[in-house]
């Protein structure tokens, strides 16, 4: 992959996702053949918005290549409290860093970011936009289930405000995969975002009733109905209530559906799936690890090559 920066999946062609997820495998075999891999080097964790698993992720992938990591803390105990703009706090913390993982509120906050820096830059989570280390390791768990070749791909639940979403669609894109995406009317896909897959030729059908598609489906990826977005509570628990699953829906599913969620789920998946074939929630969490290994050692590959330094591989 020959990237500076890792801002959207739409940047990633089928060549660039492949030489990720086979780094990932390469790491997860033999995690300490990237033991020490780049000493010495500094990774900021800038997170404007609450994570458990990908920032504790991307601070054990870092460690785990050698790299010590700098957190920003909350933002209520940032100069961000002060009112500083966010090109500001990137480039200062551009001269504490070798490379930055950033999450915000806004759209398009990382790509502002990349702009105004010169280190490696990885959006984890921009708005409602998109979050494509997450779309690399959902990737790498699809394929270690399924391969990526003739998939059918169930979406289901906020697709509207759901970056992680909108980032796995347009990937799949790249695969040929049959995309069905499940949702109820008032959290359909942005109209933008598919404008976009028909755009890149995906192939895609909307439903509002998961029992529609369910057969079909070698893989169902479920996210949360977000119920801050409803001005109207008994509203969202009408449409949470209709878009969850458990142990008895799955009957009617192929015994090799993988079911996928990015986690953190709240009522969408029944904790009975747990215990069934189908449930790959967790190994997907797992998989942070090896993934963004992977992304960090390509991406910090690639600055150290710009920097006209030996790259030993």
């Amino acid at each position: 992959m020959r990237q500076d920066h890792l801002i959207t999946a739409t940047q990633l062609s089928r060549d660039d996702i492949e030489a990720v997820l086979d780094r990932a495998r390469e790491v997860a075999d033999d995690p300490a053949a990237y033991a020490d891999r780049h000493a010495g080097r500094v990774l900021a964790l800038c997170f404007f918005e609450p994570s458990t698993r990908t920032r504790m992720s991307f601070d054990s992938a870092a460690k785990r290549l050698g790299m010590n990591t700098v957190d920003m803390g909350d933002v209520d105990s940032s100069s961000v409290s002060k009112g500083e703009s966010l090109s500001d706090t990137v480039r200062v913390i551009e001269g504490y860093a070798d490379a930055l993982v950033l999450r915000h509120p806004s759209e398009g906050a990382a790509t502002l970011a990349a702009e105004n820096v010169s280190v490696p830059v990885v959006n984890a989570g921009d708005g409602a936009g998109q979050h494509p280390s997450q779309t690399l390791l959902d990737l790498h768990t699809i394929r270690e289930n399924h391969g990526l070749e003739d998939l059918t791909v169930g979406i289901m639940g906020d697709l509207k405000y759901g970056r992680t979403v909108h980032s796995l669609a347009a990937a799949l894109t790249e695969f040929d995969a049959n995309q069905h995406f499940i949702s109820p009317e008032s959290l359909r896909l942005p109209r933008s975002v598919r404008f976009d897959l028909h755009e890149t030729g995906a192939q895609m059908r909307e439903h509002t009733d998961l029992e529609d598609v369910l057969g079909e489906l070698d893989v169902l990826y479920v996210t949360r109905i977000q119920k801050e977005r409803f001005p109207d509570e008994n509203e969202y628990h009408r449409v949470a209530g209709e878009y969850r699953i458990d142990a008895e829906t799955l009957e009617d599913a192929s015994d090799d559906l993988t079911v996928m969620h990015p986690l953190p789920r709240v009522d969408e998946i029944s904790p009975d799936v747990d215990e069934t074939d189908h449930a790959t929630y967790f190994e997907q969490a797992h998989n942070g690890i090896p993934v963004r290994m992977a992304l960090l050692d390509t991406l910090m590959e690639n600055a150290e090559a710009a920097e006209g330094m030996e790259v030993d591989r």
